[in-house]
């Protein structure tokens, strides 16, 4: 329970906005309908159903916390390759730093060793992922932690210096309304630093399922051009895109599951199959990956691993809406012309 007390503690402590309510993760946030837009205005695209389930992800995660470290090797190669990109930024040192999607606490640790002056906040969905990390938050070099959704992060307007936010994002569809949300929360100038898998991770598990039944197995995840839009329709400046690929090598089909079900890697599609596999539809997708057995003898799995730096811009600067330019200016600086 001082895990989940020392959560609570910061709706007190935290200086950056919106308090804290409960101990438990905050629920998703609820659309609220817009109103009708002038003809004269663009108008903006109607909102889709959420693809993934959000409380799958959460459920998926909080179960795997206390073992998911033992299967994260990639995650933590990951993890350090983006952690380099923070040398290229200037001498100025953050007053903010967040870690969406902190998982263990291995970068925001790092951060924290970084800037020891920086107050360094560790936000995850799941509640236990944040108890683990309480681990690599020491007496001497604490962190905040906070159980969240990234989809409304509880931080106030332009609080934010650096966000930083590993392998997290690919669980949420709406990547326009995302990057709009790290926006509000980041000062002008201020960094932002994620990665994200990409469409073709796992793409051999999804065409061994395919075979199986019609049911989707493996998440679709949003391709790096999609991560450019989403980027620059929010505004950000000069946004710079990489990707990797990883294949590592597994001797069977059940043990590539046993490590997706470790890391909390599992399905969460609201269209998923809500039963058991059964053994008749994994047999017949061992059967097909067994076409891609490799020369050594393992069965590869791809990871493809999208990487995304961007600079928030200036107060005012303008997001695009189909193709529009749209930005809010306050009533005081408008100016009258009296007659």
């Amino acid at each position: 329970m001082a895990a989940a007390l020392r959560v609570y503690e910061l709706s007190q402590r935290l200086p950056l906005g919106a308090k804290i309510k409960k101990l438990k993760s905050s629920p998703s946030p609820s659309p609220s309908p817009s109103p009708s837009p002038s003809p004269d205005l663009p108008r903006m695209p109607a909102t889709p159903p959420d693809l993934f389930d959000t409380r799958q992800v959460r459920r998926a995660f909080s179960r795997s916390a206390g073992h998911y470290e033992s299967a994260a090797a990639l995650q933590r190669e990951v993890e350090s390759r983006l952690l380099e990109s923070l040398d290229y930024l200037d001498e100025r040192q953050p007053q903010v730093v967040v870690d969406l999607g902190c998982g263990p606490g291995h970068a925001a640790a790092a951060m924290r060793k970084r800037w020891p002056r920086a107050r360094i906040v560790a936000l995850d969905l799941a509640l236990p992922m944040l108890q683990q990390a309480r681990r690599q938050s020491s007496w001497w070099r604490p962190f905040d932690r906070v159980c969240a959704d990234a989809r409304a992060l509880p931080l106030a307007d332009g609080s934010v210096d650096v966000l930083f936010s590993n392998l997290c994002v690919q669980w949420v569809d709406d990547l326009p309304a995302l990057f709009a949300e790290f926006r509000r929360v980041l000062k002008p100038g201020a960094r932002l630093l994620v990665s994200s898998f990409g469409p073709e991770t796992l793409i051999e598990l999804r065409d061994a399922f395919a075979h199986a039944d019609a049911v989707p197995h493996v998440s679709p995840f949003a391709a790096i051009g999609q991560f450019g839009d989403a980027m620059v329709q929010a505004g950000f400046r000069d946004p710079v895109l990489d990707r990797d690929v990883f294949v590592p090598g597994y001797p069977d089909l059940a043990a590539l599951m046993r490590e997706l079900r470790t890391l909390g890697a599992t399905n969460a599609l609201r269209t998923r199959r809500h039963t058991l596999t059964g053994r008749a539809r994994f047999a017949a997708a061992a059967a097909a990956y067994e076409a891609e057995r490799r020369g050594d003898g393992l069965l590869p799995a791809t990871w493809e691993v999208i990487y995304a730096q961007a600079w928030a811009p200036p107060p005012g600067a303008p997001i695009r809406v189909e193709g529009y330019e749209v930005t809010a200016v306050p009533v005081a600086q408008i100016p009258i012309r009296r007659r």
